[in-house]
């Protein structure tokens, strides 16, 4: 089995690790070339994850243009510490309200709301006034890279 094979993550640890963490950086393809990269806060909903952010960002105009992204969880420090993913994802603009405000108030949820259940009518209407402005992306996985350096027994090389 080649180191390669040795780090690579389940499905299973796939999205335990995607529960755990909470930024996805998310590199779009910008009108000069450039990638352009921004941290966004996420949710995994039925195996693919969605985000939401204003209709005006630079990385919604990046994404109707061109709808590719390539996102990148990663955590560790040391060497040996390291894990991450990489997708690279076609990506759904979602701009009708109901859509988006599913994703609002799943976000809320995770980053501190509370269960979904629990939110209060005043924190729904915030998340409901947000939602005017914003979009909702869906992260349809393409391809995938995994790594958990965990996985070699403290080793460097």
């Amino acid at each position: 089995m080649s180191r390669r094979e040795q780090i690579q993550m389940s499905d299973a640890e796939v999205f335990a690790f995607l529960d755990q963490e909470k930024t996805v950086v998310c590199a779009t393809n910008g009108k000069d070339g450039f990638p352009h990269l921004m941290p966004l806060w996420y949710v995994v909903r039925e195996g693919t994850v969605w985000a939401w952010t204003f209709a005006k960002s630079q990385k919604t105009k990046n994404l109707e243009r061109d709808a590719r992204a390539t996102l990148q969880v990663e955590a560790g420090t040391e060497y040996q510490e390291l894990r991450g993913v990489m997708l690279k994802c076609e990506v759904v603009v979602h701009t009708d309200y109901d859509t988006v405000l599913g994703v609002g108030l799943d976000v809320m949820s995770r980053y501190g709301g509370g269960p979904l259940e629990s939110i209060s009518e005043d924190v729904r209407a915030m998340v409901g006034k947000q939602a005017e402005k914003r979009v909702a992306f869906e992260f349809v996985e393409r391809e995938r890279a995994t790594w958990d350096h965990r996985k070699l027994g403290g080793g460097v090389y």
